[in-house]
């Protein structure tokens, strides 16, 4: 699957955990501008478990929520694989 625009995403996966492969992020903020659904779920800890089997083919992921979370619990984080 090719990288998709955030938005594109959002109306995909409507208030949904959606693991995303190689974000293109913008450095200042952090914020998700792109990149590849791999895994999406209503359950966040079902998107974790499942996702972790899932990551191996790329450089870098991270999760996001579609819906909207009160601000004391917004979220967001980049994890880069160690591939040697």
């Amino acid at each position: 699957m090719d990288a998709l625009e955030i938005d594109l995403i959002k109306k995909m996966y409507p208030d949904e955990w959606v693991l995303i492969g190689n974000p293109i992020m913008d450095e200042p903020e952090l914020n998700v501008l792109s990149g590849i659904p791999v895994l999406h779920s209503k359950d966040k800890k079902e998107l974790y478990y499942l996702g972790r089997s899932k990551t191996g083919d790329y450089n870098a992921i991270t999760v996001i929520y579609t819906g909207k979370i009160a601000s004391a619990r917004v979220m967001t984080g980049i994890f880069n694989s160690n591939k040697r």
